[in-house]
């Protein structure tokens, strides 16, 4: 039978180092807020109910937490007395009786399904407490991992550490799993006799080891463990995330030339042979099919990029672009909400809102869709193999048929039947010698400006 696992993620802090007026765990890694990566990592592990421990922002902290498919239970701390005092404000979701209790961080977007698995584990083999640790060459200020006989002796804090005890690198994450059927009695136990007066969850390993229990340690990769205090850490945080993701594409088969100017969102999916030149960022919702190229500085956002289509350079794809195979977005172009069918051409300078461009079809210049009139936003639709000359403003709601013809510098406000050629632009006049005047009447007039002041 599968074990039960609730998983109770401390996510209450004031992050009063974040000097913001949001909670810590609302900020967000990759374009979303760090607290939806844990629940994702949790969830990744095999676990669908998380009792949330929330102080500030408890409502929007709780709703970027929702995720497809896990069970948020919110519990809010009223006050803060340790990480130990933190995890009981879950008591009544602990309660429910687990196999498995995961105490983990909301401050912690790193951290992946493989270590909470392996703590898990070490649960289903006979310990009492798991603790997650990591191995690093700058231990400073971290609780020490110190094992014998293969269990954790201790979680030696570096204040209290001995010279040997500092030497070893192997420190605290903070990251527990606990037997979820002695939970709430080891918790109860937890005293505060120190000189802060907290709860302190580490305390746990000393409790279990008095009462005959088994306490072990599970390894997990540093950077999994990162935590996020400040801006300066969040910045980090999101550079280990994107430097993970770029490789994770690149292993499956997506070609980047200088990845490290490439940014990922969280969500972003990039087919196989696709390939992306420097300096392009990807906004939530972006799907870039195998073989499609995004050349240099695009933007992309809530946009979709068939096989063998090419985007940019300098283009910006807004929410509800959909490019068809083997069609092209130019460079200075921008799409949003259009579907440009296949082989169609948008090349250079141009404007596409709430449009459907036919397969075939090739935009000029500067043409652009003026698809709001301040009330609504209407829908100009183009059909298959038509041509749009440069310069042409198309005034929505209007449709150009297949095959029509529109000549360039034209304003059109009414429908184009297929085949048709339509120009709308006033006829050109030409007045010999008055440039001339102009340009003397300006300097008149100018001269007469400077003498009155």
């Amino acid at each position: 039978m599968e074990r039960t696992c609730l998983a109770v993620i401390l996510a209450a802090g004031d992050s009063t180092r974040m000097k913001s007026s949001k909670s810590k765990v609302l900020h967000p890694v990759a374009g979303r807020p760090m607290i939806a990566h844990v629940v994702e990592a949790v969830a990744s592990a095999g676990i669908s109910s998380v009792a949330l421990v929330v102080g500030r922002d408890a409502e929007e902290v709780a709703k970027a937490a929702s995720i497809a498919d896990v069970g948020i239970e919110a519990c809010l701390q009223k006050e803060r007395l340790g990480t130990g005092h933190a995890v009981l404000a879950a008591r009544e979701a602990i309660a429910k009786g687990y196999d498995d209790i995961l105490v983990t961080y909301g401050d912690v977007p790193l951290q992946t399904d493989g270590p909470l698995k392996a703590a898990r584990q070490g649960l289903a083999d006979g310990s009492d407490i798991v603790v997650i640790g990591f191995h690093t060459d700058r231990p400073t200020g971290y609780g020490r991992l110190l094992v014998k006989d293969g269990e954790l002796s201790a979680i030696r804090e570096e204040k209290d550490a001995t010279d040997a005890e500092r030497a070893v690198t192997w420190c605290n994450s903070g990251l527990m799993a606990i037997n979820g059927r002695k939970a709430l009695d080891l918790l109860s136990r937890i005293g505060n006799a120190n000189a802060k007066g907290e709860f302190y969850l580490t305390d746990l390993v000393e409790i279990a080891r008095s009462l005959g229990g088994r306490v072990t340690a599970v390894d997990a990769p540093e950077i999994e463990m990162t935590g996020c205090n400040t801006r300066a850490e969040l910045a980090v945080i999101e550079r280990f995330w994107q430097e993970r993701r770029r490789h994770q594409l690149m292993l499956s088969g997506v070609t980047m030339i200088a990845p490290e100017t490439v940014f990922l969102s969280y969500d972003t999916v990039i087919g196989q042979d696709a390939l992306i030149e420097p300096n392009v960022v990807f906004g939530p919702g972006a799907v870039i099919d195998s073989g499609a190229v995004i050349h240099a500085f695009s933007h992309i956002e809530g946009a979709h990029v068939s096989q063998g289509a090419t985007v940019g350079p300098f283009a910006r794809l807004r929410p509800g672009a959909d490019l068809g195979n083997g069609s092209k977005v130019g460079n200075f172009c921008e799409v949003k909400n259009g579907r440009i069918g296949e082989g169609a051409k948008v090349n250079h300078l141009t404007y596409i809102g709430d449009a459907v461009i036919g397969a075939g079809s090739n935009i000029g210049a500067g043409t652009i869709t003026c698809n709001y009139d301040g009330v609504n936003k209407s829908e100009t639709v183009i059909g298959e193999n038509a041509f749009i000359g440069s310069n042409s403003s198309l005034v929505a709601p209007v449709t150009i048929g297949d095959g029509a013809y529109i000549a360039s510098g034209s304003v059109i406000t009414a429908d184009v039947p297929a085949d048709a050629l339509a120009l709308g632009r006033a006829r050109q006049e030409i007045k010999p010698g008055r440039a001339s005047l102009l340009r003397e009447r300006a300097l008149a007039i100018k001269a007469a400006k400077k003498a009155k002041a």
